[in-house]
């Protein structure tokens, strides 16, 4: 099943893909049950959103072999986390903003998992009973930031932006995430091209090594990390991120003086709100 978030009119609701251009709505969140309406609606009539809003977002550095191989860093003994704020999360054609103090924003090309319900202490053999699904992700950031953070051992504004979370296009349940194709495009041209084969901590090991610490909530997510092949983007791109099974994560990047000014932004079109 994937699971999709849209807005129609005033209205936000969630639903259920039915083929390419259709979903059927659901009664209420997926979280508590995924009862259809029996309705079928166009997608071209309504407005993708994230597909969750997520409480908390963690994200794991350096976890493809073949990306820390790229970067000529040492392979980390435990998972590398950061979190990332809630205000960061776009869905699915809403702009990437390039902010004003942006000199270096990369794209990456993620797996996403979406924690399905309340957990702590999960051992990794049943890690998969706390997983809602998948989602595409794009861990956008903003390097010389980040490396200055870094520096300092500390990581939020390099990639803590606002819309520095794109999410989406929505959430591919019963998958299994051993071995799924994730891919980036920049402007049409492929740019990471791997597979989660290449993970260093695995989804499983993931959920068992957080929730040991952190009681997970229905509708947190874990960004799983990127394959080698970053790279800068800048405004004018198109960037889509494509993980095998789920589908395609579109937005464009639009330069800060381009975009909405914060104090008088209402709503930006495909945001996570």
């Amino acid at each position: 099943m994937k699971i999709l978030r849209y807005r129609m009119g005033s209205r936000t609701s969630f639903g259920r893909l039915l083929d390419d251009t259709h979903f059927e709505p659901l009664r209420g969140s997926p979280f508590e049950s995924a009862e259809g309406t029996g309705a079928r609606i166009a997608l071209a009539n309504v407005e993708l959103l994230a597909p969750i809003v997520p409480k908390r977002v963690f994200g794991v550095g350096l976890n493809y072999v073949n990306h820390i191989r790229e970067v000529g860093a040492a392979t980390p003994p435990i998972p590398m986390l950061f979190m990332k704020p809630d205000s960061a999360v776009i869905g699915p054609g809403a702009p990437i903003i390039y902010p004003r103090e942006g000199k270096e924003v990369h794209y990456e090309a993620e797996l996403a998992v979406v924690i399905g319900r309340r957990a702590r202490r999960v051992p990794r053999e049943r890690a998969f009973d706390v997983v809602l699904g998948y989602t595409c992700a794009n861990d956008v950031s903003e390097r010389l930031i980040q490396r200055a953070e870094m520096a300092m051992g500390v990581l939020l504004i390099g990639k803590g932006f606002d819309s520095f979370q794109p999410l989406g296009p929505w959430v591919a349940t019963g998958l299994d995430p051993s071995n799924l194709r994730v891919q980036a495009r920049l402007n049409g041209q492929t740019r990471q091209d791997s597979s989660t084969s290449d993970l260093l901590f695995d989804v499983p090991a993931l959920v068992a090594y957080l929730s040991a610490a952190i009681t997970l909530e229905p509708g947190d997510v874990i960004i799983t990390g990127t394959p080698a092949g970053v790279g800068p983007m800048q405004p004018g791109d198109t960037v889509e991120i494509e993980v095998e099974g789920i589908g395609v994560l579109k937005n464009p990047v639009v330069a800060e003086a381009a975009a909405i000014p914060p104090a008088t932004a209402k709503s930006v079109p495909g945001s996570a709100r």
